[in-house]
């Protein structure tokens, strides 16, 4: 993809968000990034803006929780869909290798060709594998594409991350018994009311730091993980992130 967002001035007040659109408007150039992804990013880029575009503490303690999670988690699943692959391909990369997670390509719009896209975009940044082409299994409740999962992949996992996620898939992910982490400017939303952990942030952010986490516990033991886990409160952390957005104040 293009490199036109480097022109971009480091002193440009908006210089982030600008460059985050250009990377999804080169994603749907390429042909990993939906129109509708377009639509998605300005929602979210809008809560950021009223979050004041920075990780607030309760956020951090999430990816702190998250991070957790895939230490403990026998079979863990980074879940991408264009967008994601867009904003953070080597920084999903990264997380993936730190948490010894697969990483699978899961699309609303799915085409086997988009999907392929994705794949070799994602290996180009270095990944090794990237499953979600066999689609050999399904999420039960959902009719549409996001439904296809592999057998091997998000339909065996035990603790999925599943970044800027549909509220639907979301739920039904949670019925099945998984963990569910979720990254999402959206406190209000259906997929981090759903979450087992939501992480209100902005992927660019919330990538790198669950993958500073991770490594940070590297060598931490199950007791102190599982302590980590249990001390985390989802509705606390939701409620935090609204009160940040609602009393924020905007410079």
């Amino acid at each position: 993809m293009s490199d036109e967002h480097a022109e971009i001035p480091d002193d440009h007040p908006r210089a982030q968000s600008l460059r985050t659109r250009h990377r999804i408007e080169a994603g749907v150039d390429a042909g990993i990034t939906s129109k509708q992804g377009l639509i998605a990013e300005g929602r979210g880029e809008a809560f950021d803006y009223l979050l004041g575009e920075e990780t607030i503490d309760s956020a951090d303690d999430a990816a702190r929780a998250a991070a957790a999670h895939l230490r403990l988690a026998e079979h863990p699943v980074l879940s991408v869909n264009g967008n994601v692959a867009a904003l953070v391909p080597a920084e999903i990369v990264a997380l993936a290798d730190a948490a010894d997670a697969d990483v699978e390509v899961n699309l609303f719009g799915r085409t086997d060709e988009r999907v392929r896209r994705i794949a070799d975009y994602l290996r180009d940044h270095g990944a090794s594998e990237v499953k979600g082409l066999a689609a050999d299994a399904r999420v039960p409740g959902l009719d549409h594409e996001r439904g296809k999962v592999d057998a091997d992949g998000i339909a065996a996992a035990d603790v999925v991350l599943v970044p800027l996620e549909d509220g639907d898939r979301a739920a039904a992910l949670g019925e099945l018994g998984k963990t569910e982490i979720v990254i999402d400017l959206n406190p209000l939303s259906r997929s981090a009311q759903a979450a087992t952990v939501p992480v209100v942030d902005n992927v660019i952010r919330a990538v790198p730091r669950i993958t500073d986490h991770v490594r940070d516990l590297a060598d931490a033991d199950r007791a102190t993980l599982v302590e980590i886990v249990e001390s985390f409160d989802a509705d606390a952390a939701r409620a935090d992130a609204e009160r940040a957005i609602r009393e924020g104040e905007l410079d």
